[in-house]
Formats: structure tokens, C-alpha cells, sequence
């Protein structure tokens, strides 16, 4: 008898149409029931996923009362780079693989052209120069010009220094940028490969005129730049961020501007999204903000499904994923088939 699957799509910036989806999820010949959702709270997510073969996707709603639910679940493949979102621990306990999407899949060119698009906006002051300008303030504008570096022999501090890291490296070096990374992970050569010199945080925080954040947010960088960290950086430096909110105190962050420890700042992303509209950060003229949209092309939209639906196939059809995030589970699923 031919087997069928139910998969819940859940967190795709919209809901249809699924083509890719249906597509890539056409090669495990069988019956396949893919229920698109959108869920506000636990107890929705849980009452369409709890039977659910594999979800494709991801987000807060993962929590570990969600997942103990998921009594059939093989699989939860993110549309994301990003999984923080997920109960990893939950997930590796009751068997559930958890990966992620990566960004040369679908956005590492988006994203890395984004955080070089902040750091022109943040360089030549054209968000604020924009708005003095449209409301007639002509002389206003000029006169807000200095301090201005010239970009060119400035430096820039890459915190993580994967594949979007590397790339904005790389783009950067064009407007005769420095780059300075830090990230415990990559190794010397790959880094050199891209014209980083691998330093430590303190030193790149220090020396660094544009510090750029590009790494994955997990226990370990919850919160990575704080306070202490924003009184390392120079007073004409800017934070530019396209990670995760959360990587960033933004309470410091708030007071380092605030307080001009930092020139300014360039955010996609926040620790609550969406913002309010009293938020401090909405109300400075030094501060870009940007509604986390840092991976979004027409191109990066058609491609972003493919990869998780892909994993989803693999793991149904008994091969291990390409992109595991808990890798640990892999004694608890039943995976025998190799490729």
C-alpha cells in the first residue's frame, strides 16, 4: 500500500503559492497531504502539527510543550539560516531532527549586499540626509555632514565569518575596506582566503570603524554585545546588524547610543519583532531601522522552499539530512539508508 505523509508548512513569508514545495516533495512517491498554516500561539501550532510527519519551517513557537506533542514528527526543516526559534534540547530528546537552511542555498548574496547597503547608509548619513532633505531643511542637512570618514582605509570588524560573513568580507574590500573577523570556528586559511584577519572580539571592537554581526544566535551569543562591548567600540564606529536581534543587549545598545559611546546604528533585526512604535529606536536620527528583510529578492523567495523541502525528502526517505543542526539525535532516529 502506498505510504502518505502529512507535512505542515508553517513560517513561509507567504502562503503560497507552494510549487517548489510540492515539487521537490513529489519524489518520495507517495501520497502527500501539505497543509500550509499560520499559527499565533501553541496550542494552534499543536492541534494542525501534532500528527505531523515532518514541518517545514520554524520559529518561537517551538517550544518544548509544542514539540513533546509531535508524536509522529521525523523532521523540522527551517525556510531559515537561523533556528533559534526551536527547543533544540526538546527537539534531540524525542527523537526530532532539526535542520537548518543554509544561506548559499538561497541568501548569502542577499544578505551580505544588505549589510554593505547599511554600511553606505550609515557612512554618508543617507537615511538622515534624506529625510532633513524631503522636509526642506537644505542647510540642515549640510550642516550634519561632518564627522564623515571616506569609507576608503576604514575598517571593518566581521563577527561571524560564514558564508555571509565571508561574502560581505569580500564586497567590502571593493570600497578599499579592512577587514578584521572574529569567530572561533572558521579556520585561519578559509579566512585569509576571504582577506580577513581573524582577531580577537576586544581587538576588533577597538579597532574597527563599521562592526558587522553575522552570526548564529545560540546560548553561547545571546547577548554577545553588551555594554562592555559597546565601550570598547569608537565613539565614530557603527553597529550593523542582519543576525539576530538577540545577539545584540539591545538595552545597551539603546544607552550606547543614547549616550554617543557609538556614532550609530544600522538594525534588520531586533530582539522583538515587530517594533513598537514608541520604541527609543525609532526615535533617533542615527539609527537605521529595517524590518528584517535582509534575505528578500524575488530570486531568494522562489529558492528559499527548495532546500528544506529537499531535507524533508531525504529523512522520510531513511537518509540522514545534509544540514543537520542537532546532530547528536542521530542514535535515536531511524535512519539506515546512505547515499
Amino acid at each position: 500500500m502506498e505510504s502518505q505523509f502529512k507535512i505542515v508548512a508553517f513560517g513561509r513569508l507567504s502562503l503560497g503559492p507552494f510549487t517548489a514545495e510540492e515539487k521537490e516533495l513529489s519524489r518520495l512517491n507517495a501520497k502527500i497531504d501539505l497543509i500550509p498554516v499560520k499559527c499565533t500561539t501553541e496550542d494552534e501550532l499543536i492541534a494542525v502539527a501534532k500528527d505531523a510527519d515532518a514541518i517545514l519551517g520554524g520559529g518561537p513557537l517551538f517550544t518544548r510543550k509544542v514539540i513533546e506533542t509531535l508524536s509522529k514528527c521525523r523532521v523540522i526543516a527551517t525556510y531559515s539560516v537561523g533556528y533559534d526559534g526551536i527547543d533544540i534540547e526538546a527537539a534531540t530528546e524525542h527523537g526530532i531532527i532539526v535542520v537548518n537552511n543554509p544561506s548559499n542555498a538561497w541568501c548569502v548574496e542577499e544578505v551580505s549586499n544588505h549589510a554593505i547597503a547599511l554600511l553606505l547608509i550609515c557612512a554618508k548619513k543617507l537615511a538622515l540626509l534624506n529625510d532633513l532633505t524631503k522636509k526642506g531643511l537644505w542647510a540642515e542637512a549640510k550642516r550634519m555632514l561632518p564627522p564623515m570618514g571616506s569609507i576608503y582605509g576604514q575598517t571593518l570588524g566581521i563577527i561571524g565569518c560564514g558564508q555571509i560573513g565571508r561574502m560581505t568580507a569580500k564586497k567590502a574590500q571593493c570600497f578599499g575596506l579592512k577587514i578584521l573577523g572574529n569567530d572561533p570556528y572558521i579556520d585561519k586559511s578559509l579566512a585569509s582566503e576571504y582577506g580577513i584577519t581573524l582577531v580577537s572580539l576586544s581587538r576588533l571592537l577597538k579597532e574597527s570603524d563599521f562592526v558587522s554581526i553575522h552570526t548564529p544566535l545560540d546560548k553561547q551569543t545571546w547577548h554577545l554585545i553588551g555594554e562592555a562591548e559597546f565601550k570598547q567600540m569608537k565613539s565614530t564606529a557603527y553597529l550593523i546588524n542582519t543576525a539576530r536581534g538577540a545577539i545584540v543587549d539591545e538595552i545597551a545598545l539603546i544607552k550606547a547610543l543614547q549616550e554617543r559611546w557609538i556614532a550609530g546604528a544600522a538594525l534588520d533585526v531586533f530582539e522583538k519583532e515587530p517594533l513598537g512604535p514608541n520604541h527609543p529606536l525609532l526615535q533617533m536620527n542615527n539609527v537605521v531601522t529595517i524590518p528584517h528583510t535582509a534575505s528578500f529578492s524575488d530570486e531568494a523567495l522562489e529558492m528559499q522552499p527548495v532546500n528544506p523541502a529537499q531535507e524533508v525528502v531525504r529523512v522520510l526517505s531513511g537518509y540522514w539530512p545534509l544540514n543537520p543542526v542537532n546532530k547528536t539525535v542521530k542514535p535515536k532516529v531511524n535512519l539506515t539508508k546512505k547515499d
